[in-house]
């Protein structure tokens, strides 16, 4: 059961009720330190706890559902998201127009991002944190060697990397590069696959032997191959369109 004087009654503040439970039930996560295998108190002990109808929970639920807060398991009950208030396109990326411009511009932010990321890493992962890089590493090696698609799994093999920082907010980050690794895998139709292999290898290897400089620099020049692979693609699309007029 809850502790009832770690919270204040919601029906004492301004906004929607429906919000105000919402932002309580939000609380609560944070307080308790709640994670992706806890299951949310029930209907019943949190309309008890925060002095609202059931009504109004299941209202506030659905709120944060929809911000990927909470999730609501089949037969199981509501727990908590495995990375709350995370969603997929945070930014509308999806909606853009010209794809491929976004990508040049995309990259453009990951050259200055992505190599710092790639240093910190190396300075700070765990012998646990290089273990799951180096699982990440294999597994999208497999998919190219493969033929399969390596989208989702290059993705989560950034990702991992972005973990090693030790840093809150590198991680939160990700849904940048998320997209921008998914939309260059899409754009280039997988043309980059060895390279990729090679300069996953490269930046693991750095990573793992703690090598800063090593890492930036490996990190640099895989997206420096990204960037020249979208300009030859943006290159024979204007010569394409200059050709039809």
């Amino acid at each position: 059961m809850v502790n009832e004087d770690v919270f204040e009654t919601v029906k004492t503040k301004e906004a929607s009720l429906p919000e105000r439970t919402a932002e309580q039930i939000s609380r609560l996560i944070r307080e308790k330190q709640l994670t992706g295998e806890d299951k949310l108190p029930s209907e019943f002990e949190l309309a008890e706890l925060l002095h609202v109808g059931r009504g109004t929970i299941r209202e506030g639920v659905k709120l944060l559902v929809a911000r990927n807060v909470l999730e609501i398991r089949r037969g199981k009950g509501t727990y908590i998201a495995p990375n709350p208030g995370e969603i997929p396109d945070p930014l509308g990326f999806t909606y853009y127009p010209d794809q491929l411009r976004l990508a040049m511009d995309l990259v453009e932010i990951r050259g200055q991002m992505e190599p710092w990321v790639a240093r910190m890493a190396a300075e700070h992962a765990t012998a646990e944190d290089i273990q799951r890089l180096r699982e990440s590493c294999s597994v999208v090696e497999q998919d190219i060697l493969s033929e399969r698609d390596h989208s989702e799994n290059d993705v989560l093999f950034h990702v991992a990397i972005a973990k090693c920082t030790q840093n809150l907010v590198v991680p939160k980050l990700i849904p940048i590069i998320t997209y921008a690794v998914k939309l260059f895998v899409s754009l280039t139709e997988r043309r980059l696959r060895m390279e990729t292999i090679v300069g996953h290898r490269d930046m693991l290897e750095a990573i793992s032997a703690g090598d800063g400089r090593r890492a930036e620099q490996a990190m640099a020049q895989h997206i420096e191959y990204n960037r020249a692979m979208l300009q030859d693609i943006a290159g024979q699309l204007k010569k394409e369109d200059g050709g039809g007029e």
